[in-house]
This record gives C-alpha cells, structure tokens and sequence, in this order.
C-alpha cells in the first residue's frame, strides 16, 4: 500500500496533498462580468488579508502579510498545495518580513487557468507577472517540490528580481520517468485527484511526512473537502499532462542568488540525494538535511527550520 502511496505521489511531484476548499459564491459572482473581478472568495479559508489580483487573466488569490516597508519574502507552494501550506513560517517571519503567498494556477481558491496555462515555464511567466503586479522589484524567493522549481527558475530567468533564494526539496533533476518529455498521467493519479475517498487521502498526506505522526489531526478531512474545488483535480491532472524535467544543470548554473536548500532525509517523494546534485550544479548553494524529516519539513518541523531560515536570511 506505502509504495502505490510513493509512486501516485512521486509522479505528481507533491508538495503535499494538503489542497484546501475552492467554494465559489453561487450567486453569480463565481464568473465576473467583463472588466470587473470579485472583492473576494466566499470560503472558510479566505482571510482579511487575502486578495484577489489577475496575473494575465488569471483570478489569482494572494495573501500578504506584514510591514509594508519590510523586505519581501514570497512563499510558493508544491503540487496540490495551497498556501497554506506556509501557515507556520508565514505567522512566524511576518513581523519582520513582508509575507506575500499565493495560489498557483489551477490550485486553492486561485482555481483553474481559463487558458490551462499549466507547464512549468508558463507557471514561471505567472510567478514573474504576480510580482509585476504587486509591484515588487525584488524578492526573496521561497518553494517547496514544483514551487521550488518554480523559483529556482525564476532566479535563473530573472536574476535581478531575486535576493535570495530558499529551496525546499524542489523539483528539478528528472524522477519517475520524467525528464523533458512528460509521461502520462496513471489512472491511479487521476482517481486520487479527483474522487479518493478518505483513508487514501490520509494514507498519502501522511506519507508526506517523515513521521506522519507530525501531521495535523485535521488535515486529511481539509484535503478530502479542498481537493473537490470545482475544477481543481482536472487542473492537476492536465498540469501533469505537460509536467517536464529536463536536464537542469546548465539552468541552475546561471542562477545567482545565494540559495539555502533544506532536504529531509525521509523523503519519499524526491530523493534526498538530489541536494548534493543542486548544489555541485549552482554557483552559491549550501544544503541542510534533517534526518527523520520528509517532503515537507516547513510543516513537520516548522521551529528547526525557521531557526535555519532566519541565520541565512540575517547574513550579511
């Protein structure tokens, strides 16, 4: 059972399954006439600091935290993920920092993408946009899994943008058959996406975990009701349909920014051998390994890495 867990995982690159609820107001404010966009999103999980912001025709959901003059950290999460998932670092560096976290195209209350803009290189164009579009100049960027592609990219494409660079097992060297041709999406992916019932979905988060006693209580119910937002499974599973990894020394070499990697050693999701690889192949990257940790070490030891985060964001 643990290894049909790993391999539905492993080739959706999850970040963690902790994909949260996309309830759209019925009363007709779902889809916004011509020229206008909703204030905001009836759901549990919207807050006062949540925004709505189109990025290139996408109805993105933000959530920005923390002084307005502060240096800014913008967290991206992994597959299936919202953000969320940075609850934890986010209440804990938004004193100082300036938290800026969204939902990816096709994810949370952010929903799919009208143009199904899903690869990677188009989720890098969108990550360049947000920034455009809330103004920010230069950022640290911090990813888990695909969001740590994501960003890594991103300090590649656009290294001006990019202060520093924090990545959280991220995706990049080629896993499960995948390299810069994608494979096809398993049946078994796509019923996990879109209809699983209860124990799998808990099966599968805990699985995310070195210790899936880490894992919050009420999790598994939250990705259960979240993951059936309408049109996020599909959109998962045609992000998948084009999901590439090609060969990315040559790419990570041109990245500039220093780079803070953090790996658990109990990953069953991307190998932890993979930070040796990141790091021989950038020009400025150091990597941490946390033994018993998994794919998600922000949100199974959220204190021991801040303390990590912190000493590399304070450095000179």
């Amino acid at each position: 059972m643990r290894f049909l867990i790993v391999v539905l995982l492993g080739l959706a690159l999850l970040a963690g399954i902790v994909v949260y609820l996309l309830n759209r107001p019925s009363t007709g404010s779902e889809t916004p006439s011509e020229g206008a966009m909703a204030d905001s999103v009836d759901s549990p999980w919207w807050t006062d600091a949540d925004r709505l912001v189109d990025v290139a025709g996408v109805r993105t959901r933000v959530r920005i935290e923390g002084p307005v003059d502060a240096p800014a950290l913008i967290m991206v999460h992994g597959f299936s993920h919202s953000l969320e998932s940075w609850d934890a670092w986010a209440e804990a560096l938004s004193a100082d920092y300036r938290v800026v976290r969204m939902d990816l195209p096709g994810h949370g209350l952010t929903g799919p993408d009208p143009q199904a803009r899903y690869s990677v290189p188009q989720t890098v164009d969108f990550l360049d946009g947000l920034m455009d579009a809330l103004q920010i100049e230069r950022a640290t960027l911090i990813g888990n899994s695909l969001g740590g592609l994501v960003a890594w990219r991103q300090a590649a494409t656009h290294p001006t943008k990019v202060d520093r660079l924090v990545l959280l097992s991220p995706g990049g060297f080629s896993i499960n058959g995948v390299t810069e041709n994608p494979v096809p999406v398993p049946m078994g992916v796509q019923f996990y996406l879109t209809q699983a019932p209860q124990p799998i979905i808990t099966a599968a988060t805990g699985a995310l975990y070195g210790d899936p006693a880490a894992m919050a209580p009420e999790t598994p119910e939250r990705v259960l009701q979240l993951m059936r937002g309408d049109g996020v499974g599909q959109a998962m599973i045609e992000r998948l349909r084009v999901f590439t990894l090609p060969e990315p020394t040559a790419e990570l070499g041109q990245v500039e920014a220093p780079t803070l990697i953090l790996w658990g050693a109990a990953d069953v999701i991307i190998p932890a051998a993979h930070g040796a690889q990141f790091v021989e192949a950038m020009p400025d990257a150091r990597l941490i390994t946390y033994p018993g940790l998994g794919h998600v070490v922000h949100e199974e030891a959220p204190e021991l890495t801040l303390a990590d985060l912190r000493d590399f964001l304070n450095e000179d």
